[in-house]
C-alpha cells in the first residue's frame, strides 16, 4: 500500500472538506504518521473515514474529527494540555506536536501501554500518561490551557471545566447517539465560560469507570 498517497487522499478528500484549512494542522498530518498508531493488521485502514476499533472496546476517532478538534482548540506552543481518553496515542501525538506538554488520562491500562509504545516509536517525548478516571480530570496538574475529551459524554463535565485556566479552551462532544455536537468551551474569567458549537458528529462514549490509583509513564 502507498501510505503517502493514502495520506494525501485522506487530507484532500476527508479533512479539507470538513473545514480544516489551517495549513500548520494539515502539514502536521503528513509528519505524524497515523498508520504507526494502529495495529499492524489495521494499517491499511488507518486513513479510512470511520472510527477504528482498538483493544478492549476502545475506538480511534475519524481522521477528520481529530484534525478538526486540534484546529478548533487553537493550541499554542506554550499551552499545557489535558487529554481525556488516550486511545492509540495518535491524537495525543498531534496535541503534543503543537503544545508544550500533554497530560493524557485513560481508564484502560493495556491501552495506555500500547499508546506509550506508539508515542515512543514516534519520538514524542513531551507527554505524561496517567491511568485513572478521566472524567475527573487531573487536578494535581491543573489549571490547563487546553482540554480535549476524546470520547462523547451526555453532558459537559463540570470537573473538567473547573480545571481550565482563564483563557483556556476545552473541546468536548456532548449528547446521545445519533445526535451529538462538538462544543468549544472557553473560560473567560474565574466564574464565566463561553460555549460555541463546532460541528455535529456521533462518536463512541468515553469510558467512565470508578477512579483507579494513577500510574504514570513519562517521556
Amino acid at each position: 500500500m502507498n501510505f503517502e498517497q493514502a495520506r494525501f487522499n485522506m487530507v484532500e478528500q476527508q479533512i479539507r472538506p470538513w473545514d480544516v484549512l489551517d495549513t500548520s494542522i494539515l502539514d502536521l498530518l503528513f509528519h505524524v504518521k497515523r498508520e504507526d498508531f494502529v495495529a499492524t493488521d489495521k494499517r491499511a485502514l488507518a486513513f479510512v473515514d470511520t472510527q477504528l476499533p482498538l483493544d478492549n472496546g476502545c475506538t480511534m476517532l475519524e481522521p477528520k474529527v481529530e484534525a478538526r478538534l486540534v484546529q478548533d482548540l487553537q493550541v499554542k506552543a506554550s499551552d499545557k494540555v489535558l487529554e481525556i481518553g488516550t486511545g492509540s496515542g495518535y491524537l495525543t501525538a498531534l496535541l503534543a506536536a503543537v503544545g508544550q506538554h500533554v497530560y493524557s488520562v485513560d481508564i484502560d491500562a493495556q491501552q495506555l501501554q500500547h499508546a506509550a509504545a506508539n508515542l515512543k516509536t514516534a519520538g514524542i517525548k513531551n507527554v505524561t500518561l496517567s491511568q485513572g478516571n478521566g472524567i475527573e480530570g487531573l487536578a494535581a496538574q491543573a489549571p490547563f490551557d487546553v482540554i480535549c475529551v476524546g470520547g462523547s459524554v451526555p453532558v459537559v463535565p463540570e470537573a473538567l471545566k473547573a480545571q481550565l485556566a482563564v483563557g483556556g479552551r476545552m473541546a468536548v462532544i456532548v449528547g446521545d447517539a445519533p445526535v451529538m455536537v462538538a462544543k468549544i468551551i472557553t473560560r473567560v474569567s474565574e466564574t464565566a465560560y463561553q460555549e460555541s458549537v463546532s460541528f455535529d458528529t456521533n462518536i463512541a462514549r468515553l469510558q467512565q469507570l470508578d477512579a483507579i490509583e494513577p500510574s504514570r509513564f513519562s517521556f
